[in-house]
């Protein structure tokens, strides 16, 4: 971990930043959604069922459900807005519920005898029960402290920014130092804002200003010191352009060769690491990013609906015109090398079995039904819902009930084949660690895969600025398979941090000024 550690500081500015930034903004708008909703709830029955069954609703929609939903009803907008919005909901119940506890649970007597003083019932509410329900109040500030601080690391999928980003490009990359950086400082930030919020509470209970001043002013210096960064680079200088990338290891490559060809170029890029691949369509057509690598396969099938399936060239010539047509999205074209899937074994495996295509692992599976097993094939939770897997067990006569799937996070598969635990996995043909496991990929003399070429893909408005095509576009057909395998390998295998293998890369590309 330790000589990751450089690079790993190197981001923390900018995702600390971004977490501190969504943190603070949604419980200041929570706050004052929730407490003056509390006020009126807690004088109304009815209104304090409703409002509280409501937030609580809100509350039990699963957080990256949530996110996703935000970005659909915002129409495509990604980063700060969708972020902001869920986990703004997400701090609603519980300052409302102790907003409507703390109202309810001053002494009746107290409010009469206020009422005997001749006080309105607005001076009631601002000199008597809010003071007397501020502990209980700030004890809802804090619940929902920790519960934003938390969910906001999983911000990552709908182009936010946060200490999510570590965690979850750690998971991707098989990377724990980057978990465990992302989980820890993530961890003292909740701990820390939880503390002082903690010492709001109890001068509130104490009656202590002191105590308040403390509190107060340590949670004014976590959000300064957090907001500096985001603030900052709203002055730095060049062109921004934002580059955004899909949630594994060569993704993260990819994001930082178009990062680093940009800066070269004289641009600021904005990087969005991560990103579930339909919101970052959807924000393509809508020019929340300027570009991003996705693959012909991918376009063919999920947004085509395609079913039919061309050669490599064909399919590219096809997804431009589409693009262009229905959208205003730009292919540059093809980087060069090509990631499909690919049904993987080991090959003492393959040997032995005499299993060297796919018409071969539908026999191997047949054998095993007659014998009471099944074939275990293991793969990407999303290929087993895909067109693809349809069309192979078509193609080859792999009946359904002859295999078990098993769904997993790509980068296990690795391990999982090697250990026996699955006979096949569903690999990506520029995965480095097909070689390094010694892993023979299955041939498809049916083709009833579809071609995978990487494919950089410009916004309708981005397609516009000349400087923007011109710096990418020498891009174009210079990335090789053997060194996307490579730098895949570096991430995977050698624990390298993304940036570095795409430096790497970078180095060996031909000349593209």
């Amino acid at each position: 971990m330790f000589d990751q550690l450089p690079e790993l500081l190197q981001n923390l500015p900018r995702y600390l930043g971004g977490h501190i930034l969504l943190s603070a903004t949604a419980l200041g708008v929570g706050l004052l959604v929730s407490v003056p909703l509390g006020v009126l709830a807690s004088r109304r029955a009815r209104l304090t069922e409703w409002t509280l069954g409501v937030a609580g609703v809100i509350q039990t929609v699963p957080s990256l459900a949530l996110l996703a939903l935000m970005v659909i009803v915002l129409q495509g907008l990604i980063g700060f807005w969708p972020a902001f919005i869920a986990l703004t909901l997400y701090s609603l119940l519980p300052i409302l519920a102790n907003t409507v506890v703390g109202l309810k649970g001053v002494d009746p007597a107290l409010i009469e005898a206020a009422r005997g003083l001749g006080m309105s019932e607005r001076q009631m509410l601002f000199r008597v029960q809010l003071p007397l329900a501020l502990p209980v109040l700030i004890g809802g500030i804090r619940t929902a402290t920790v519960l934003v601080v938390g969910t906001a690391t999983l911000v990552t999928p709908v182009g936010g920014e946060s200490l999510g980003n570590y965690i979850f490009s750690g998971l991707e990359s098989m990377n724990p130092a980057a978990t465990a950086f992302g989980c820890v400082v993530a961890a003292l930030l909740a701990v820390v804002m939880d503390q002082l919020v903690r010492l709001l509470e109890v001068a509130a209970r104490r009656r202590s200003r002191p105590l308040a001043w403390v509190g107060g002013v340590g949670l004014l210096l976590v959000f300064g010191g957090g907001l500096a960064a985001p603030l900052a680079r709203h002055f730095e200088r060049g062109p921004s352009a934002v580059v955004a990338s899909g949630p594994f290891t060569e993704q993260h490559i990819l994001n930082d060769l178009l990062a680093r060809r940009l800066r070269e170029a004289g641009f600021r890029p904005d990087q969005r690491v991560g990103m579930s691949e339909g919101i970052q369509i959807e924000a393509l057509r809508h020019n929340q990013i300027d570009c991003m690598v996705n693959y012909s396969g991918n376009i063919w099938t999920l947004v085509m609906k395609r079913k039919d399936f061309l050669d490599r060239g064909a399919t590219i010539d096809a997804i431009s015109r589409y693009l262009a047509e229905k959208d205003g999205i730009v292919c540059l074209g093809s980087l060069g090398f090509e990631d499909a899937y690919g049904f993987a074994l080991p090959a003492r495996q393959a040997d032995r079995l005499t299993v060297h295509s796919l018409a071969d692992l539908a026999r191997l599976a047949g054998e095993r039904a007659k014998q009471g097993k099944k074939l275990k094939i293991g793969g990407d939770s999303q290929f087993f819902e895909r067109p693809e897997w349809r069309r192979v067990k078509a193609a080859y006569g792999l009946k359904e009930e002859d295999v078990e799937t098993k769904a997993m996070e790509p980068t296990f598969t690795y391990g999982a084949v090697e250990s026996d635990q699955v006979d096949v996995i569903v690999a990506y043909t520029s995965d480095g660690r097909i070689a390094y496991y010694h892993l023979e990929v299955l041939s498809d003399p049916e083709g009833a895969l579809p071609p995978y070429d990487a494919v950089l893909l410009l916004s309708p408005e981005a397609a516009t600025r000349p400087e923007l095509v011109k710096a990418l576009r020498p891009l174009v057909g210079q990335v090789s398979q053997a060194a996307m395998r490579q730098a895949n390998l570096r991430v995977d295998k050698d624990g390298w941090m993304p940036r570095r293998a795409a430096e790497e890369l970078y180095g060996k590309l031909g000349h593209i000024d």
